[in-house]
Parts: C-alpha cells; structure tokens; sequence
C-alpha cells in the first residue's frame, strides 16, 4: 500500500509556549497534549491525533541553516478548504507579521510565512481536479503572483478545493 498523507510533523522551536501561540492565533491550533518543553498540537477539522508537534531547544538554538549552508527541510504545507479562507488566512499571517510572499502556481494557490522561530510554512487551497483545465496545469509551468480577488471570481469564493486531487471524490 502506498504513502497516503503526511500524518503530521515535528519541528525543533527555540521557546514551545510562543510557538504553541502562535500556531493557535495563526492558523487556528489547538493543543491536544502538552508537557514539560513539548506540545501536540492539532488543526482545526482534523481527524489526526495530532498535526504539529514542537520540542523546546532552548534561547540558545541557532537559526536552522537548510538551504543555505546544508540540506535539510524548506517548508511544510497546510491545505484550506476554500479561497475565502486563504483570504482570511492571509489576513491573520499579514497582522501577525509572518506573510512573507504568495504565488500562484496554476493548481495551487500559496500563501508563505515564517514562525517566530524563521521556520517556513504554506498555506494553499489546490484547484478541484473537475475544474482542472489544460490552461491551469500548463501554468504549474511558471509562478506568478496571486490575485485571491480574481481566483474567487474565477473558482467561487467557497468551493472546497482539493476534491479530487487531495480529498477523493
């Protein structure tokens, strides 16, 4: 049997309870299970044990050097059901300071940020695989910027994206 999914993931943070806050004001987390220097934490709807967990390293932790002096991990990627919701989304990451950019890869619309600890995140919504059209996986070719206005005019401000690519039909 294949990999279905990612079922979660763990991220090294230099202080857990900032970081706990801040995926709770940002993308609306909740903690399922905390103890001393870690927290479990789940999204909103999800029917995993948990989607995030954090381990405290310490003030001391250095910033992670992936990308630009070793390999290592570039960002994880959450997915929203709707455009509206990346709009809010992107609102919520722009008054928290953490919006870093925004693309539009054809398929997928993408919202960027980083955690306080510098850590790259996603935030997209995937076109539904029944409005796939040649035009929109050409453009998966190039990136360009995200107009969420013209997309909700385009797909519907509260079509549930992902379904048939990332949520079986």
């Amino acid at each position: 049997m294949p990999v279905q999914r990612l079922n979660h993931a763990v991220l090294y943070v230099r202080d857990v309870e900032r970081s706990v806050a801040f995926y709770r004001d940002a993308l609306g987390f909740e903690t399922v299970m905390g103890m001393r220097g870690a927290a479990f934490l789940q999204a909103p709807g999800s029917t995993n044990d948990h989607d995030l967990g954090l381990f405290e390293i310490g003030a001391h932790a250095a910033p992670s050097p992936a990308g630009r002096t070793s390999v290592g991990l570039y960002h994880l990627a959450w997915e929203v059901d709707t455009l509206d919701e990346l709009e809010r989304v992107a609102a919520k990451l722009g008054d928290l300071g953490a919006l870093v950019g925004s693309s539009d890869h054809g398929t997928t619309k993408a919202l960027y940020a980083r955690d306080p600890d510098g850590l790259e995140f996603e935030v997209s919504w995937l076109v539904p695989a029944a409005l796939l059209t040649d035009e929109i996986l050409a453009a998966r070719a190039s990136i360009r910027p995200l107009d969420l206005t013209a997309d909700k005019e385009r797909y519907g401000a509260q079509t549930r994206g992902g379904v048939g690519v990332s949520i079986p039909v």
